[in-house]
């Protein structure tokens, strides 16, 4: 990679002082792992609405649909003046270029699930969503989003940042002016990454690959969308088993019987739990370079992200 990759975060993520309290929840994984990768731009919708570091805590109350973001305290509530703020940020936002947002972990502004809105009487639901996530959740819904707190399940951290990626080359493809053959050579490439995540919208996605008339920017965007609702699909031991034994298919003219022999016990180890995905993508690599198959050369499935984040090393 030559350019980094921008992805919204907030910003007491990445070691601004500005919650409530005065402190900062520093993720070291977002800003020293991931930023080798990601340039950041950093949001913090309590303050950059206009209220003070420090500042009252304030909480979701209401409709769990349509919650009332208020002081704790004092009961003030800052509800319009997010919602406002939101518009005009998102404004900023909605531009070419993010392909991504960590939000900050049940944040009554931020939070993008898990979010307690308290009732008038009762305890309160836990499946709220701070307004700000919900606001640009719903203003750009093909964008990968997850919370800091997730991106500890190497599985959910693997899914958030293959989506990243994903959604990336996507953005360069469209700044390309994504001619019908330009989609179908993003298509053909990705085959086996949506194949791990969806057997169901591979099919669909390569009969609107196939059928994409030039200059057609409503089809592209339903491309675009079946892809993203695709890959928000977690690629199961089941489904990434299937796409290995695929691509082995592409070397039975080539193995001898010992070698077919350790590549399927490979396969099965992995299948069972035994060994991380990394060790049968890294023997598919070698036969890859090795009998030059120039199909799998091309698949992203085979190197998805930087193999210095190791995010197959643990899924």
């Amino acid at each position: 990679m030559t350019d980094k990759i921008i992805v919204g975060v907030s910003a007491c993520l990445v070691g601004q002082k500005v919650r409530y309290d005065g402190g900062h929840k520093h993720d070291r994984f977002i800003t020293d792992t991931l930023g080798k990768f990601f340039s950041y731009v950093p949001v913090c919708p309590e303050v950059e609405c206009g209220l003070p570091v420090p500042r009252e805590a304030m909480h979701l109350v209401g409709d769990i649909e349509n919650p009332r973001l208020v002081t704790v305290r004092t009961g003030v509530d800052h509800t319009a003046r997010m919602q406002e703020w939101s518009r005009e940020r998102l404004d900023e936002l909605e531009r070419p270029g993010l392909c991504g947002f960590i939000f900050k972990t049940k944040s009554p502004s931020s939070g993008m699930r898990a979010v307690k809105v308290y009732r008038d009487s009762g305890a309160p639901a836990l499946n709220g969503t701070g307004l700000f996530a919900a606001a640009f959740m719903k203003r750009l819904p093909l964008v990968p989003v997850e919370d800091e707190g997730r991106l500890n399940d190497p599985g959910l951290r693997e899914n958030f940042i293959e989506r990243v990626f994903v959604y990336h080359r996507w953005q360069e493809l469209a700044g390309s002016g994504c001619t019908a053959a330009g989609l179908v050579e993003f298509h053909t490439r990705h085959k086996y990454l949506i194949m791990a995540h969806s057997p169901k919208h591979l099919a669909a996605l390569g009969k609107m690959a196939a059928n994409i008339r030039e200059n057609d920017a409503e089809m592209r965007q339903a491309y675009c969308g079946a892809l993203m609702d695709a890959l928000r699909l977690m690629a199961t031991t089941a489904k990434n088993a299937n796409v290995l034994h695929h691509i082995m298919g592409y070397f039975k003219k080539h193995l001898d019987r010992m070698e077919k022999e350790e590549l399927l016990e490979t396969i099965d180890r992995y299948r069972r739990g035994l060994i991380p995905l990394i060790v049968p993508v890294t023997l598919l690599n070698h036969y890859t370079l090795k009998y030059d198959e120039p199909y799998l050369k091309k698949q992203y499935y085979l190197n998805p992200h930087p193999v210095e984040l190791m995010l197959r090393n643990h899924v």
